[in-house]
């Protein structure tokens, strides 16, 4: 979910009409259809590669894009401090939509792959956070993955060895030299937007202090009774260091990253309406991903699923039944009620959390909005403070 098993955050990235629009610089924007599921992601994608259990993921190269199949994200969110000790949260998400499956519509020599004759569209969120303040950039991009990417000169890209996902001058790269390492291990991410007082942005070092996680069975994670799901791979274990931009001040900060990794075909059942997404970094050093898809479940009710990680980086998967996600307490929120207070529950690991959002307005108004903010998480019993993450709430 960007989570999300969606996560989301995201998933913008899918409604392609609105996309196409956009990019061809028209001035309004129609309303985004209703589709699917949200935002389209229960719509049937035949032609496209399908995400199955049994699936073998394979590294560097399942770091770089997928163009066989239709919708695919690189989800990047972080729990941070400045140098005064105030707390700073940040977003970033590059996401991939195929609007035809890989060699329907190849180039020609009349017609060669370039900006003009596009099969894949991308988009980009920027989001920082401190106390009240919420500040949000989207951009745009289009490619055809008949594209020499490679040679890393197009609009937009994802390459796995050496690593680097970027859209125009907003940059996921390694910092490895080394040919024969991981270069997924240490990554640099630039992003900037806006100039002068309303300038925001960082540049950040990402230095990995534990494996890569992959979700559910294998890294196939499922999203409904039915089965659709997604090949899911999560690095929880970011330690970052950088500096942050936010009106035109810089900041020096510190902190903890959750990196998503997740690509489908077809990630929702049609009636699954939205999703409540949770990444907890936990202080005795577990991490918890949790989420749930609203709709989905068996006799109509909530699809629920998540991964139970230890200090070391071992997963393990758990069954619906073995999660309760429950709201209590709503906030009013650009003209909707958001729930930004839960009780979270997972009994097999002694778990019984509150995760609440310290502030509300954290609301990304982007071209399909949703909610995205820091969370902190206390027992339920003596409120002592256990951890802090992420949330992610969409179709509200």
């Amino acid at each position: 979910m960007r989570r999300a098993p969606l996560r989301s955050h995201l998933i913008t990235a899918l409604l392609a009409p609105i996309l196409l629009l956009t990019l061809a610089g028209c001035e309004d924007t129609p309303p985004a259809g209703t589709g699917a599921g949200f935002a389209g992601l229960g719509e049937s994608a035949e032609g496209f590669a399908q995400a199955r259990p049994g699936t073998p993921l394979r590294f560097p190269e399942d770091h770089g894009a997928h163009p066989d199949y239709r919708i695919e994200w690189w989800y990047l969110t972080a729990n941070l401090e400045d140098d005064t000790g105030e707390p700073m949260g940040l977003q970033w998400t590059l996401f991939r939509q195929a609007l035809s499956p890989p060699n329907e519509t190849p180039p020609t020599a009349s017609q060669p792959p370039g900006v003009w004759v596009a099969d894949q569209l991308w988009m980009a969120h920027l989001a920082i956070s401190r106390g009240e303040r919420h500040a949000v950039a989207e951009r745009f991009a289009r490619s055809h993955s008949a594209d020499p990417i490679r040679d890393r000169t197009g609009q937009a890209g994802a390459v796995a060895q050496p690593f680097r996902a970027w859209l125009d001058d907003w940059t996921l790269a390694t910092r490895v030299e080394e040919p024969d390492a991981d270069t997924f291990e240490r990554l640099t991410l630039t992003a900037f937007d806006g100039e002068g007082e309303s300038r925001i942005g960082y540049r950040l070092e990402l230095t990995a202090e534990g494996p890569l996680v992959l979700h559910g069975d294998a890294g196939f994670s499922q999203k409904s009774a039915d089965g659709q799901g997604s090949m899911y791979v999560s690095q929880p274990f970011w330690r970052v260091e950088g500096e942050v931009t936010l009106d035109g001040e810089t900041h020096v900060v510190g902190g903890q990253g959750w990196l998503d990794r997740e690509w489908s075909s077809q990630l929702l059942g049609p009636e699954q309406a939205g999703w409540d997404w949770f990444s907890l970094h936990l202080d005795d050093g577990h991490r918890l991903m949790a989420f749930q898809l609203r709709g989905g479940g068996e006799a109509g009710g909530d699809y629920r699923s998540g991964t139970w990680i230890t200090p070391e980086g071992e997963p393990r998967a758990l069954a619906p039944q073995e999660l309760s996600l429950t709201p209590l307490a709503s906030s009013r929120v650009a003209g909707r009620e958001v729930p930004t207070r839960w009780r979270l529950e997972v009994p097999s690991a002694d778990l019984d959390l509150i995760v609440e959002a310290p502030h509300s307005e954290r609301w990304m108004d982007t071209s399909v909005p949703y909610w995205e903010g820091e969370v902190v998480a206390r027992d339920h019993d003596n409120d002592e403070r256990l951890g802090t993450g992420y949330l992610e709430m969409t179709g509200y």
